[in-house]
């Protein structure tokens, strides 16, 4: 590891100080976000074309872009992914995870999860090299397997509470746990 100011080598990995320079670095987590874009009762759901997790199910979303909101992610990713342009409704949660990098090394993520719904035609056009398939399912029909364990399932629980309780701000289901 390399510091990012002055590009020397650190001792160690983050929490550290570079010995050159003095600059902080922090293994701070990346944030992500997500829509649970939802028409006619039914959730659109995505089939990833790349690692990790090619080929299992997940919801469309990705990592934010440095300044970029949430929401705008959000958005910006089911536009990418699906070429769906979307509304954001209301705010589902927020969970903690771990996403492996190429190399097999763990980046912690904030993953931001929004309901959202359709702000146009449902006609979809996806990006063949982010997504397989892309098709929208009912609560109770949801497609398996699921990519990121470590957020999803909880995320789509959630989702499914929301959905059946008529909300679009639903309470914090996941607990403050370590990663």
């Amino acid at each position: 590891m390399f510091c990012s100011a002055c590009g020397r080598p650190l001792s160690h990995p983050p929490p550290t100080e570079c010995l050159s320079c003095g600059a902080q670095h922090w293994n701070d987590a990346k944030p992500c976000a997500s829509a649970l874009v939802v028409t006619e009762s039914q959730l659109l759901m995505v089939r990833r074309a790349q690692e990790p997790w090619r080929r299992m199910w997940d919801v469309p979303g990705g990592f934010c872009e440095p300044g970029e909101h949430p929401m705008t992610t959000a958005q910006r990713e089911v536009f990418e992914e699906t070429g769906l342009r979307i509304r954001i409704v209301g705010f589902l949660g927020i969970w903690l995870d771990e996403y492996p990098d190429a190399g097999g090394a763990l980046k912690r993520t904030l993953n931001i999860y929004y309901h959202a719904v359709p702000s146009g035609s449902v006609a979809m056009a996806h990006d063949t090299a982010e997504v397989v398939e892309a098709a929208f399912f009912s609560a109770s029909q949801l497609p398996e397997p699921l990519a990121f364990p470590g957020h999803v399932p909880a995320a789509l629980d959630a989702w499914r509470r929301a959905a059946s309780a008529g909300s679009l701000v639903t309470d914090l289901f996941d607990s403050a746990r370590a990663v």
